[in-house]
């Protein structure tokens, strides 16, 4: 059956399994989760290190339409192999790494797994050996080794990728297979956007005012307008030319920024997209998990850091490329909802 597209409102952001919470007299309903059945086998000692937690999904919200880049991806959706790449962007967390590993590369439309590494020192050959075994010679493993550390390694291109696809993941994030299935499939029908999991939006500080100062929104303005602008790379299909773009066409500044600044490549890779298709994303309703307990948005200040990147990135374009929409993906054989 064919996946199809559905128009959501913003009332209707949440219409999964839900648990009600109250605390300080606000309530709310919040997405409840619970991660995918492990069948036991071979993979056991890989999956035994990081125990299974559950996770809240995300949406989010955008305006503006920008000028179309000339750097435009021709020949999008022709000329790589079937399937997709996954590339798994880590750091110093090798038991989430060797779960991500046995995870997606038992996923069937994965042609290969990819393993972004910036660490200072390259994987020993016990933990090559390790991640290895728990990949149990489905989709083939190897280690992209970058020789510094950078947030812009995530997105470099990447030396014999023989697919069109790429589905970009962090290290602690799970996509059932079956999810990801149709995460391509949608991704197939538009493969000039972005597609993903995580829907983020950005607003104007003052409508009223001549300034165009944005801030970041998170999942909760998404889940409360039901609109977005962004779907953050951590994990979202995209064309593999973006990889070209993004390290070899898009303005050095941003990258330096992104090094500067430890923040945002996933913003500059959503206004890259934006910029040159002049469209929004495409948000994914699925079930993602979330195996890790930290990371950079658990800091402090971490919205302030991602409004002042807005600022920042929509300053050296010139403009705000970034496209809002509310429209959502369903597969409609596992919704209720029409």
């Amino acid at each position: 059956m064919m996946p199809k597209l559905l128009l959501q409102a913003a009332a209707a952001a949440a219409v999964a399994d839900r648990r009600w919470y109250g605390s300080g007299g606000r309530r709310g309903y919040l997405p409840l989760r619970h991660p995918p059945h492990v069948a036991p086998g071979r993979f056991t000692a890989c999956l035994l290190a990081v125990a299974a937690v559950t996770t809240t999904f995300a949406l989010a919200l955008t305006l503006h339409r920008p000028d179309l880049s000339a750097a435009s991806p021709r020949g999008v959706g022709g000329g790589g192999g079937a399937g997709y790449a996954v590339v798994i962007n880590t750091w110093k967390r090798y038991d989430l790494l060797r779960r991500s590993v046995a995870h997606y590369s038992g996923c069937g439309g994965a042609g290969a797994v990819h393993v972004v590494w910036s660490e200072p020192e390259e994987p020993t050959e016990e933990l090559r050996g390790s991640v290895l075994n728990c990949s149990g010679g489905g989709a083939g493993v190897r280690f992209v080794i970058n020789a510094e550390d950078s947030l812009n390694n995530r997105f470099r291109p990447i030396q014999g990728l023989t697919t069109d696809a790429v589905f970009s993941v962090d290290d602690d994030l799970i996509v059932p297979c079956s999810t990801l299935r149709f995460a391509f499939a949608v991704w197939q029908s538009a493969p000039s956007t972005m597609v993903g999991f995580v829907p983020r939006m950005h607003w104007l500080a003052d409508p009223g005012s001549n300034a165009k100062e944005y801030r970041y929104g998170s999942w909760w303005s998404v889940w409360w307008t039901g609109t977005y602008s962004m779907v953050l790379s951590k994990a979202s299909f995209f064309h593999r030319k973006y990889l070209d773009l993004y390290t070899n066409h898009m303005l050095p500044s941003i990258r330096d920024y992104v090094n500067e600044n430890r923040n945002c490549e996933d913003i500059a890779m959503s206004f890259l997209v934006a910029n040159v298709t002049g469209s929004p994303p495409i948000w994914v309703q699925g079930r993602i998990f979330e195996i890790g307990s930290s990371g950079i948005s658990s800091l402090k200040g971490h919205d302030l850091q991602r409004s002042k990147c807005l600022n920042t990135f929509s300053a050296m374009y010139g403009h705000m490329p970034l496209v809002a929409t509310t429209v959502k993906a369903v597969d409609s054989r596992t919704s209720w909802f029409w």
